[in-house]
């Protein structure tokens, strides 16, 4: 049944902004981030680096967009949502990067020459005007005071920056496949944290802290994305994009259970208005296409 493979996909990315949340009290962010990318880089060695010394030249050639892409969608989104975690739910990070279809539409506008159509603005309007409900705890005008919490501020920048990944990775055509793509990042990514990993206040990994390194590394970094990968080339890519409106719904089902978080009136309200803001968008964005 070619549903299972997005729905599998999904599921192990809800469960890892979980695992996001339990390492909290367990390992430093730092640690956590870099460690993640490194032992995500050793299960892929052995299967990607023959075909990236095969194509090192075209590597080589493309090395400076593939680190900005390590940057924006492997350091910045990621790794910044492990410090993000201290000072949010996961329901809420769930929320916030479920705005990504909606970001990317936004920066396609000044970056592709992409038209804004009133669909897609009317859905930015409505996802915006849920967000600020649901971080203010559905008392909007308090967000002129009191702000919203430093988490939610970091999980935006999670989603921006991961928009931005998604619009330069549709703009940059890279002679290269997916995991040599991914594999290269990568390795960006871990040179990259490796300050990060310095400055942590403990850089070594916990014994409880080895499961979910390990879910991170291995569940989110290398299953999940081939599974994905896979059912894009069953499905489509139009057709598998729309299961990740179901990242959102399933996190918070698990947060509820795993992590005893409560769902309240602002979450169902102000989250519903984010995904239908969403929807409203991506539906603009296959007319287009069309």
């Amino acid at each position: 049944m070619p549903f299972l493979l997005p729905l599998a996909a999904v599921l192990i990315w809800a469960i890892n902004t979980i695992v996001n949340k339990m390492s909290v009290t367990v390992i430093a962010p730092g640690a956590m981030a870099f460690y993640r990318w490194f032992f995500a880089i050793l299960v892929l060695t052995p299967f990607c680096l023959p075909t990236v010394w095969r194509q090192r030249r075209a590597v080589g050639r493309l090395a400076p967009r593939l680190a900005v892409l390590a940057l924006l969608g492997m350091v910045t989104n990621q790794s910044v949502a492990y410090f993000a975690a201290q000072t949010t739910t996961a329901t809420n990070m769930a929320l916030i990067m479920s705005l990504v279809p909606m970001l990317s539409l936004l920066i396609s506008v000044p970056t592709l020459g992409q038209p804004l159509t009133t669909r897609a603005g009317i859905g930015a309007m409505l996802s915006f005007g849920g967000l600020v409900y649901m971080l203010t705890l559905g008392k909007p005008l308090s967000l002129f005071h009191a702000g919203a919490s430093v988490g939610d501020g970091l999980m935006l920048v999670c989603a921006s920056s991961y928009a931005l990944y998604c619009v330069l990775l549709k703009r940059w055509t890279m002679a290269l496949s997916n995991w040599v793509s991914v594999y290269v990042q990568a390795l960006f990514a871990v040179i990259m944290l490796l300050p990060v990993l310095w400055m942590a206040p403990s850089p070594t990994i916990p014994a409880d802290a080895y499961p979910l390194v390990g879910f991170a590394a291995l569940g989110a970094s290398v299953i999940a994305p081939a599974v994905w990968l896979h059912a894009i080339a069953l499905n489509g890519a139009s057709r598998t994009a729309m299961y990740m409106n179901l990242l959102p719904v399933m996190t918070a089902a698990i947060a509820v259970v795993v992590l005893g978080e409560t769902l309240t009136q602002y979450h169902l309200l102000g989250g519903g208005l984010v995904m239908l803001g969403v929807a409203i968008s991506q539906q603009s964005r296959r007319r287009s296409c069309a």
